[in-house]
């Protein structure tokens, strides 16, 4: 007999599954990259690439109630310049107290880092789509935000970097007002360098 444990289940089986696809994927693309920028000569590279995942943290307020936030994020830069460049985020996050909310964002826009030995702080401006799920799966709406954020990546090794990234985001047109979600994301990277 199915029931609400079983549909429950199922869905856990399917978020596991997914995450495990995107973490072989992640790693498929790393090891790939990795092998053509030992082929390629350091003067025809055209830039200064990273792709990574980590685990956010997070908080929000719908409702006069906030929420804390758990999830992941996926990310990659694209340094083209000596202190500019590119990033793109991807982040899935719930509420630790209603499993049927998510807020997902998609992200993209400039960034202007510094390097300080193995450090890199960094600032970025990025704007795209977020999509929240709504209590109970009673609506799924896309809204237009934009965000300001930074943060640091550490050179671990040549090739894997470890990176703390904080975004203030802003959802426009959410139903009673603005929303401003806060997220902290704690992540590695793989890291191709000019």
């Amino acid at each position: 007999m199915n029931g609400p444990h079983t549909a429950t289940t199922a869905a856990h089986r399917r978020d596991g599954l997914r995450r495990a696809l995107a973490s072989a994927l992640l790693v498929a693309c790393c090891l790939s990259l990795a092998a053509r920028a030992q082929s390629t000569p350091t003067a025809s590279r055209a830039g200064d690439l990273q792709i990574g995942g980590g685990f956010t943290l997070g908080s929000s307020t719908y409702n006069f109630t906030r929420s804390t936030l758990t999830g992941g994020a996926a990310f990659a830069t694209f340094d083209i310049r000596g202190h500019w460049g590119f990033e793109a985020d991807f982040h899935q996050t719930r509420p630790t107290s209603d499993s049927t909310v998510y807020e997902r964002t998609y992200e993209i826009g400039p960034r202007f880092f510094l390097t300080r030995g193995r450090l890199a702080p960094y600032a970025k401006v990025l704007a795209g789509r977020g999509v929240y799920n709504f209590s109970g799966n009673v609506a799924n709406i896309a809204y237009n935000l934009y965000t300001f954020g930074g943060g640091a990546d550490y050179d671990l090794t040549r090739t894997l970097n470890l990176r703390a990234d904080y975004e203030l985001q802003t959802w426009s047109g959410f139903p009673l007002g603005s929303f401003h979600p806060s997220l902290l994301t704690l992540g590695v990277a793989c890291h191709f360098h000019k």
